[in-house]
């Protein structure tokens, strides 16, 4: 499921008539049968104008756009998919989208704490989640793993955000995640736009495009080594956003009851109706 799907060139017309964020409303009620929240459409007009910006600097006038791109079996969506080719391959370039403005230290694994939803919360580094997202589609998608597959990629966007000297953002701890999931900031256009052209500036990405929409969800044997290896192993599944942040919470929170050898408890909410989970360590 996605909720547009068309030419990089329509993309950056809608955007430019403020058109896009209407689209997708209607789109995701089509879906859904209820409409987006305020919040959510506020997003794509914000977040979009400024990506159609990069892109027609970056002259990328002959690609494939998919915004909000549904993982298959779950609940997530990507917010942009650009496809086009470069000198030898078929790409596809994953783009997630924020507008946040700064953000603070977590002493989670895996998090900083940033102002999302009218509260300062702990939340995954961009880096973080959208490697999360390639990995999961590489796995499940048969567009990206077998038969001379297309190449995927993935980076973020934070189109608000001017990192100030040692910004969270580029924490030692993400070093090695940023240098293959790069952060582009506001003061990021032209390293951003060499990130894109790069990848896919000989353009026919309408082709690419065709491509993914027509392929199949199937497990690859790189997913299927996972399950195997979890079997006999018991190591982690691949999460996503909330649920790698649940973890890395109770993990931090487990850690420094540990380490004061105090009894901790966890308490883990779910969304409404789920009820929540209590873990004691002694």
């Amino acid at each position: 499921m996605r909720l547009f799907s068309g030419s990089s060139t329509e993309f950056i017309s809608d955007a430019i008539h403020n058109q896009i964020a209407d689209k997708l409303k209607n789109a995701f009620f089509q879906y859904y049968r209820y409409n987006p929240s305020p919040g959510e459409i506020r997003s794509w007009q914000n977040s979009l104008r400024a990506l159609s910006q990069v892109f027609t600097y970056s002259n990328l006038d002959d690609n494939g756009v998919i915004l909000e791109y549904q993982l298959p079996l779950t609940s997530k969506r990507l917010d942009c998919l650009i496809t086009g080719h470069d000198e030898e391959r078929s790409n596809a370039v994953i783009i997630e989208l924020k507008q946040w403005e700064k953000c603070e230290m977590s002493e989670s694994e895996n998090e900083v704490l940033t102002w999302v939803g009218g509260a300062k919360r702990e939340v995954l580094h961009p880096s973080v989640q959208v490697g999360r997202y390639q990995m999961y589609l590489k796995d499940t998608h048969t567009a990206f793993n077998i038969d001379n597959p297309v190449q995927l990629e993935a980076c973020s966007y934070l189109h608000n955000y001017t990192p100030h000297p040692h910004d969270e953002i580029y924490s030692t701890k993400f070093q090695n995640l940023l240098e293959t999931f790069p952060v582009f900031t506001a003061d990021d256009v032209d390293p951003f736009r060499e990130y894109l052209t790069s990848k896919l500036s000989r353009g026919g990405g309408m082709e690419i495009l065709d491509r993914i929409e027509k392929s199949e969800y199937k497990p690859s044997k790189q997913l299927m080594d996972h399950v195997s290896k979890i079997i006999r192993e018991r190591s982690e599944y691949i999460l996503l956003d909330e649920q790698l942040i649940v973890y890395d919470k109770v993990l931090s929170i487990v850690k420094k009851g540990l380490d004061s050898q105090k009894k901790t408890v966890v308490i883990v909410r779910g969304g409404p109706g789920t009820g929540k989970s209590v873990i004691a360590i002694n």
